[in-house]
């Protein structure tokens, strides 16, 4: 086979807790996380020799710097694949957004070039590398709806999260997941999510319990510095939204809602009120 097509799926954070900051300056963790159908386009093929990556979609960085091209070259160095690969990127999912775009790309090169040179390697193994990617590697290989733990290598599966319309809105900000890290200060936070909670609800399968339990400790940080994403946040819940919350470090903010009519209609109003560069309509996946 010399040509492999993959998606690249985003995911979202049903909630985020950080419990500490460890001695190698990674933080503790506990979240619920939720791949959703919003999603890249992947395609490998092979070449004689070397790695080369085009974009199209977004203005990224097309050598090492890209996680997908550092995926490939992980891949070529850990098994010593005698051969090249050439990587076409189609961007969807919206850069440094709290969607974990760029480590959905790596995971989809990596099992891609898993299958392109037929390597046999299972998804654990896998997972065991990708972490030297970015800590959301492991989960984009696995993806569907996981409790995530340590820095967020240690997946737990859950079943399916109950079915639901999810919008999807980022504001024409940038943010790094690193900074927001960094100026967070863990002894300062005044309330924790239910991530047992929220855990029990997934098992139940009760949706109501999932959308109470919505919380993320990051927008202490990122809300303060980008009062946008709020927002965001109260104009969905006033327009149909059950709960609506900031993805990861941000600055995305997601929207659940019960019926499809009352998410398109607050698609309207999010797209026109100018809050947010891309806005998007979309549901829960299990790839």
């Amino acid at each position: 086979m010399d040509i492999i097509k993959r998606k690249a799926y985003a995911k979202i954070n049903l909630c985020l807790d950080v419990l500490g900051k460890r001695e190698d300056g990674y933080h503790e963790v506990s979240m619920i996380m939720q791949t959703i159908g919003l999603s890249d386009d992947v395609t490998l093929r092979k070449q004689d020799e070397g790695i080369s990556l085009s974009v199209n979609g977004a203005d990224l960085p097309t050598d090492e710097s890209n996680l997908a091209f550092k995926a490939a070259k992980l891949m070529t160095d850990t098994y010593d694949i005698k051969g090249g690969v050439k990587i076409s990127l189609k961007k969807s999912i919206p850069v440094a957004a709290g969607l974990a775009g760029g480590s959905s790309d790596a995971a989809a090169v990596m099992m891609g070039m898993n299958e392109l040179y037929d390597l046999k390697k299972d998804k654990d193994e896998l997972c065991s590398l990708g972490v030297k990617i970015g800590a959301d590697v492991p989960y984009c290989i696995k993806g569907g709806t996981a409790l995530a733990e340590g820095i967020g290598e240690k997946l737990t599966p859950l079943p399916e999260a109950p079915g639901a319309t999810i919008l999807i809105a980022k504001p024409d900000i940038a943010v790094s997941t690193k900074e927001v890290y960094t100026a967070l200060n863990v002894k300062e936070l005044k309330a924790h999510p239910d991530v047992d909670g929220m855990t029990k609800a997934i098992v139940r399968h009760d949706l109501d319990g999932v959308i109470e339990r919505m919380g993320n400790v990051l927008e202490n940080v990122t809300i303060r510095k980008f009062p946008v994403i709020d927002d965001i946040k109260q104009l969905m819940k006033e327009h149909g939204a059950e709960n609506a919350l900031m993805s990861g470090s941000g600055p995305t903010v997601f929207g659940i809602f019960y019926d499809q009519r009352t998410a398109a209609e607050c698609f309207g109003v999010v797209k026109n009120s100018g809050l947010a560069k891309d806005v998007a309509l979309t549901t829960f996946v299990t790839p």
